[in-house]
């Protein structure tokens, strides 16, 4: 997913090009030795800290970044986080890990995960993240974050 989406201004007398953050995004991780157990098993952990490496790498992809959100002021805060284990994953593994939003209006933004070890689906989960000031209050999406409809 190299190119960047863009949307034309839904003001008629604008006819800006606005970026889009990505919707759908894939890459590929090895496991790592240190992400694993005693059993030989990536830690359960882990596979939370994989969603968050798809969510800030998918902003990333599409020219956005954290960074960027909280210099101005906007957080975006995990409020909830749900993973359904298949299968473990084994050292150097080859993972990939599929991530998509699926909601993303006022201040909340859910995605959804897969990770694949070549063809097999070993886990699935979600995450919800919640836009919030410094001070801890809640606060609207950018635009460009938000999805329409």
């Amino acid at each position: 997913m190299e190119s960047k989406a863009t949307e034309t201004s839904s003001n008629p007398a604008c006819s800006v090009q606005l970026p889009l953050v990505l919707r759908e995004f894939e890459f590929r991780l090895r496991v790592r030795y240190r992400e694993t157990d005693a059993q030989g098993r990536v830690h359960h952990s882990n596979y939370l800290n994989y969603f968050e490496i798809a969510r800030v790498e998918m902003l990333r992809a599409s020219g956005r970044n954290y960074k960027d959100l909280e210099t101005a002021g906007i957080f975006l805060v995990v409020t909830k986080a749900t993973c359904d284990y298949r299968r473990g994953a084994v050292y150097d593994d080859l993972l990939t890990i599929k991530a998509k939003v699926t909601h993303a209006k006022k201040v909340r933004v859910t995605h959804e995960y897969e990770i694949h070890v070549g063809d097999d689906l070993i886990a699935t989960g979600s995450t919800v993240v919640a836009a919030m000031t410094a001070d801890g209050k809640a606060t609207r999406l950018p635009d460009w974050l938000r999805l329409d409809g």
